[in-house]
């Protein structure tokens, strides 16, 4: 048997907004942007550049629960996690973007890692994991 995470799905207040964000400023690259206008929504989808693993749809919230939601989609606890193969160079091009990092570059046991926060708040660790890390070899 063969399965695949495919999607991943992050409520956000504005699509738009968001897709600025993740297109514009982390330079993932839109996958599809399609209205779905029986919901009166959009199947919006990115993914790192280069990337093989699962994507983000970006779900743009349509409801108070979802709406109180945002950025908190963890529980203050890391949300996602962006693996590299080169972290100074997508540290230095994220701060210079104007990404809050709210933890500093740190060597770990599974590697070198940072946490930044996404448009909404959502943490993130920026990781390039150790070659013995076995989720980055899959």
């Amino acid at each position: 048997m063969h399965q695949s995470l495919g999607l991943v799905s992050l409520v956000v207040l504005d699509c738009d907004k968001a897709l600025d964000f993740f297109v514009g400023t982390l330079g993932f690259e839109l996958v599809e942007d399609t209205p779905v206008p029986a919901q009166g929504k959009r199947w919006v989808v990115v993914r790192p550049q280069g990337g093989t693993g699962a994507c983000l749809l970006l779900a743009q919230a349509s409801a108070p629960e979802q709406q109180r939601a945002v950025g908190d989609q963890a529980g203050g606890r890391v949300f996602l996690f962006l693996y590299t193969n080169d972290f100074w160079r997508d540290y230095e091009k994220y701060k210079t973007a104007g990404v809050t990092f709210v933890r500093p570059p740190e060597e770990q046991p599974h590697g070198i890692v940072a946490v930044f926060k996404d448009l909404c708040g959502n943490m993130w660790d920026l990781i390039q994991p150790n070659a013995n890390n076995r989720s980055w070899r899959q």
